[in-house]
């Protein structure tokens, strides 16, 4: 399992998500903040879910993202090398 990090571009340290609000069943509003004090960075971020990667084995009808075109889909993919590599 792996999380995703997210880094101030600042000082390079962990940012953290200070507090986050739904707009959508698609969007998250998240405030962040650095967590290295004396830089203090805090920014505005959206996540946002844009396309469908691979479809639901328990679909729900009132969802709907556009799916993803190949290169989308080959980019989110694992590196085959790095995996032989391990």
């Amino acid at each position: 399992m792996s999380t995703y990090k997210l880094v101030c571009p600042h000082c390079h340290s962990r940012m953290r998500i200070r507090t986050s609000e739904g707009r959508h069943i698609f969007l998250r509003i998240a405030y962040l903040q650095c967590t290295t004090e004396a830089c203090g960075w805090s920014v505005r971020a959206e996540f946002e879910m844009t396309h469908e990667l691979s479809p639901s084995g328990m679909p729900n009808p009132g969802v709907y993202l556009p799916p993803a075109k190949g290169d989308v889909r080959k980019a989110a993919l694992p590196d085959t090398a790095a995996v032989l590599a391990r």
